[in-house]
């Protein structure tokens, strides 16, 4: 039986097609957007409709444009603050990790500063010396957002290359004079992609929540329209007490469902990197093939196994020197 590969996961099928609509929904939203976002031609508070799906504000603005158009700011921010957060994760942990000594030391108390650290109100104290322009250019946010969320990644990827450095590969890269740049990018780095992976995906998912929650407090520009500034819109004019659920239950639903899927494509990375956790990606059809039971034991973890093919006697003999 061939080995279980990570598409082969119904939750990572289910956390792609997430993951991916939303990531079209940021290129074409702005487009397929019905009307203005900002436009106030027409009857306010108006509940949902055939020509406003989501209703409409207090000041006549289509709620259902805002959500199209603000997927772009939101989703925007979150990438460019996970790569980003990423890219320092990588430098930091993995040259902690190999060059150990001094820099070892520094590079670590670095990152343990930043995970003692509050992010949210480091966030707001940034922020707030922050120009007005700067408010509301989602590049500027998402650097800002990514210096408080590349710690974590930093210690999980430091503590990875600990592991490695010692290995036989990188002993005999070392041995035939290979430099030590060359060693982290070629070969500890391509054994870290699965934690790396995870880490990515972490990382955006923090960042998407703390740019909508600086966006929900009014700390960035209201005038860019993103699922944060939706629900401070409809905090602010008294929504939940006026029953107006259309007007900020749809930009939570987005958000919870953009977690939902990098929550997903998250689990089925730690099957794939955890061969204990393989079997829980199989459907029930599957693991009456593979031999593993239906529902397991409580306290037992399932795993699955290759089959091996039977040892003939010709083998026998040449490993017994006959």
């Amino acid at each position: 039986m061939k080995t279980l590969r990570i598409p082969r996961s119904p939750k990572v099928l289910l956390g792609l097609v997430i993951v991916g609509f939303f990531l079209i929904l940021m290129v074409i939203g702005p487009w397929i957007a019905p009307y203005n976002p900002s436009a106030t031609n027409f009857l306010p508070n108006t509940a949902p409709s055939a020509a406003h799906w989501f209703g409409t504000t207090s000041l006549g603005q289509d709620i259902f444009s805002q959500l199209l158009v603000g997927a772009r700011a939101s989703m925007v921010v979150a990438l460019i603050a996970g790569l980003v957060a990423t890219l320092l994760s990588v430098t930091v942990g993995v040259a902690a990790g190999y060059l150990g000594g001094p820099a070892d030391d520094g590079l670590t108390m670095l990152s343990n500063v930043f995970l003692a650290i509050p992010g949210l109100p480091l966030l707001i104290v940034i922020d707030a010396y922050l120009p007005v322009s700067g408010r509301s250019n989602e590049y500027i946010i998402g650097l800002i957002i990514s210096l408080t969320g590349w710690a974590w990644g930093a210690r999980v990827l430091r503590a990875q290359t600990l592991s490695l450095r010692n290995r036989d590969f990188v002993e005999a890269s070392r041995i035939i004079g290979e430099s030590r740049l060359r060693i982290m990018v070629s070969e500890i780095a391509p054994n870290l992609l699965p934690v790396l992976a995870s880490s990515l995906l972490f990382t955006v998912l923090y960042s998407i929540g703390a740019y909508v929650t600086l966006a929900y407090l009014g700390l960035t520009s209201t005038a860019v329209w993103n699922w944060g500034t939706i629900m401070f819109w409809a905090q602010s004019n008294n929504a939940p007490l006026a029953g107006q659920w259309y007007w900020f239950v749809p930009p939570g639903i987005c958000i919870a469902l953009v977690g939902t899927g990098l929550a997903l494509l998250n689990f089925g990375i730690d099957e794939f990197i955890n061969p204990r956790l393989r079997a829980s990606g199989l459907t029930s059809k599957m693991r009456r093939r593979s031999g593993l039971p239906r529902r397991p034991r409580l306290g037992f973890t399932p795993v699955l196994r290759t089959a091996r093919p039977p040892v003939t006697t010709a083998q026998l003999n040449i490993s017994s020197g006959k």
